[in-house]
């Protein structure tokens, strides 16, 4: 889909992509509620929300200011939402949209005309779709309707057959399981006539391709980068059994049912969308923790068996 001209409220994609798949439910909430919905995105992200046809899209491309960002969508837009700090507020800002919503936190809230007070939770912290459907809610939008919540249909068929192992994190390689674990995986599916495809992603150690070269048969490797190129492969799968990472999100996002692998993160924070998924972790009294490197022994990494990531794929 083409940049568009106008319309009445332009919404900045967060720019991680697990954050970005936790706020299509408000978005296409507040679409729902009858305004003419833009969302300005970075052109890598494209992908993802060309998928969403419920809202426009205006991409800026790679290394632009918010100066510039500005003179693009100036006089266009009655209104905005910045969800964070970022280019995509300063251009807001710069672009004198009249209405600039956001929450209200330091950073930004001097680039808003209306601060969205947010409560801060009590206990344990709530799945990070929450915060973007309490901006919404704050607005008068209703989100509480299942299908905000759906995964894209895409035009590819299921292969019952096809499962996806993706061992890498782009989180970081606090984030990846064990290879010699998935090299046990792999040779389980294998031996039970599986179709196998090892994904592998930027930002951790290349276990995807070590796994893919490790079989006695090697398996097929694809490297998914970017992610939404692949997003009819991830449809394609049966399963996708997935490092704590980007990945699943977007596979989730594409359809398919995601196991995902958690260690240090909060599951209860960051699992992806959807009941159909699955979280596997090994509950150990230091986890979740939340940090890039370890300062103990990865127990939560190390700890997690191959017969329960196998005992929950096949019951799925």
């Amino acid at each position: 889909m083409s940049n568009v001209a106008s319309g009445e409220m332009l919404i900045a994609a967060p720019a991680r992509w697990e954050e970005a798949c936790f706020s299509i439910p408000a978005i296409r909430a507040i679409s729902a509620s009858g305004l003419k919905v833009g969302v300005l995105c970075p052109e890598a992200q494209r992908g993802l929300w060309d998928t969403v046809p419920e809202f426009a899209i205006v991409g800026y491309a790679p290394k632009s200011k918010p100066r510039g960002i500005a003179a693009q969508i100036a006089g266009n837009w009655q209104a905005s939402i910045a969800w964070a700090p970022g280019i995509e507020a300063e251009a807001f800002e710069k672009a004198k949209i009249l209405r600039r919503i956001g929450p209200d936190v330091a950073a930004l809230k001097k680039l808003l005309t209306h601060s969205v007070a947010i409560e801060a939770p009590s206990g344990a912290p709530p799945h990070r779709v929450q915060f973007y459907l309490g901006i919404a809610e704050k607005l008068g939008v209703v989100t509480a309707k299942p299908e905000y919540f759906a995964s894209v249909q895409l035009a590819v068929t299921t292969d019952e057959r096809a499962v996806m192992l993706s061992p890498d994190s782009d989180f970081g390689a606090n984030y990846e399981w064990p290879l010699e674990r998935w090299i046990e995986v792999a040779k389980e599916l294998v031996s039970n006539e599986l179709k196998i495809t090892v994904a592998g992603i930027p930002g951790g150690r290349n276990v995807g391709k070590a796994l893919a070269a490790a079989m006695e048969k090697p398996l097929t490797f694809v490297e998914v980068y970017p992610l939404p190129a692949h997003l009819e492969l991830f449809a394609a799968q049966s399963a996708v059994i997935a490092a704590d990472s980007s990945l699943p999100h977007l596979a989730a996002h594409a359809g398919a049912t995601c196991l995902t692998l958690f260690g240090p993160n909060d599951p209860n924070w960051k699992r992806p969308l959807g009941r159909q998924h699955q979280v596997i972790r090994r509950h150990v009294e230091c986890a979740p923790c939340l940090l890039e490197k370890c300062p103990l022994d990865l127990r939560c990494q190390k700890d997690l068996s191959v017969e329960k990531v196998l005992s929950i794929l096949f019951e799925k």
